[in-house]
């Protein structure tokens, strides 16, 4: 019987046995009370470590530093600075990367192999390694530091993000937990964002990393809030093992859980990215049900996502369902029209490809609420997938338009 799940209270990236984070104001940002644009993650002693990047061919050097600091398969630490991306500023971008992670390194008395780098913020400006330096050694590690650390990597966003779960795995509580931030520029492949996962369980090389991929294409990797990918998207998992008990590999009994738990903390994340979108009122749901294909399934419902008609449909509460089988048909995915169903929020408002009759003005009213879900049935397979976004306000050509000045 799969062991159960349970959340933790105010749960966070630092809720995992022996992990420490803290964050300080460093200067890269505009000061404001409380405010904090730089951190760091630390693991009490080596993990194994596996991430997933921007496939953006326009990429941050912190991004090219951390894959080859984490290649081996190990890490202690995150450095991360928020403000400043670190993109499109030369060969420089890459020394800083690399005497970021030196001076950690020095600081904390660890290989600076052992530390990876993040950064995220304005594109085509160099970081302040004056600033960052000072800033190194004013961040307090500490077990309950995972809360200022998640304020800490924001941008535009308007709330932290984080999350943890832990269940039981051979006599023990193995946790999983996790942060990240996002708000604009977010429709990745491969990657989203910054998200930074722990857990203590003792997990198999091969099986983490696996899980992690598989993970984070079907959660992360289903986020759109605007089409536009980053050059800086990273998600990155260390595993301490200081849960002890018996290794999670494909074929242990703590197999199934580990990845429903990892799969639940990723969606959580995941919707919460897609309700701090830039300028966002209501989080948008899609699931596709009876696809041919895991691919097809996906390719559907992140079309649907993505739809700036849809998007601004969702923003006027206008149930206007022929934006949403227009982008299915477009989206690559086989498609049989006589075979789709539809419902907005679970109003059925097609089946067999045909309009069923529904009182618009009560559908109108559910989509006044917060989140509105589109359920879309190829009736083609037995595949399926969810993707998230966000309606498109006035407000999020307001952000953007002036992002710079």
């Amino acid at each position: 019987m799969p062991a159960e799940i349970t959340e933790v209270p105010q749960g966070t990236v630092t809720s995992p046995q022996g992990f420490l984070a803290g964050a300080t104001y460093a200067g890269i940002r505009t000061y404001s009370e409380d405010k904090v644009d730089f951190g760091m993650l630390m693991s009490e002693k080596s993990s194994m470590a596996a991430g997933m990047f921007t496939t953006n061919l326009i990429r941050s050097p912190s991004v090219v530093v951390t894959e080859e600091h984490i290649a081996n398969g190990t890490a202690q630490v995150i450095v991360i600075n928020s403000g400043i991306a670190n993109a499109c500023v030369g060969e420089q971008g890459y020394k800083d990367a690399k005497e970021c992670t030196a001076m950690a390194a020095e600081h904390l008395g660890i290989p600076q192999e052992d530390v990876l780098f993040c950064s995220t913020g304005l594109i085509g400006v160099e970081l302040p390694m004056g600033l960052l330096k000072g800033a190194i050694p004013k961040v307090n590690l500490a077990p309950d530091g995972g809360h200022p650390l998640a304020r800490a990597i924001l941008t535009t966003d308007l709330r932290p993000k984080e999350y943890a779960v832990s269940f039981p795995h051979d006599g023990r509580t193995v946790t999983i937990g996790g942060i990240t931030k996002g708000s604009g520029m977010i429709h990745p492949n491969m990657a989203t964002t910054l998200t930074f996962l722990t857990t203590d369980a003792a997990v198999e090389p091969a099986f983490f990393k696996e899980v992690l991929r598989e993970t984070v294409d079907s959660t992360l990797n289903m986020v759109s809030v605007d089409g536009d990918m980053s050059t800086n998207d990273s998600v990155i998992i260390l595993a301490n093992g200081a849960a002890g008990g018996e290794v999670i590999s494909w074929d242990s009994d703590g197999a199934e859980t580990y990845q429903r738990a990892l799969m639940q903390v990723c969606a959580h994340l995941s919707r919460e990215i897609a309700r701090d979108g830039e300028g966002a009122t209501k989080v948008i749901t899609v699931i596709v049900e009876g696809a041919r294909t895991l691919v097809d399934a996906r390719k559907a419902a992140k079309a649907v996502a993505t739809s700036s008609l849809v998007k601004t449909a969702v923003t006027g509460n206008d149930p206007n369902w022929g934006r949403i089988l227009a982008s299915v048909g477009a989206s690559g995915a086989e498609v049989v029209e006589e075979k789709i169903a539809l419902y907005i929020n679970d109003v059925c408002i097609m089946e067999d490809g045909r309009p069923v009759p529904f009182f618009k003005d009560a559908v109108v009213a559910i989509m006044r609420e917060q989140d509105v879900s589109f359920r879309i049935s190829l009736g083609l397979g037995d595949a399926s997938a969810q993707a998230w976004g966000c309606d498109l306000t006035n407000e999020y050509v307001t952000i953007n338009s002036a992002y710079t000045t």
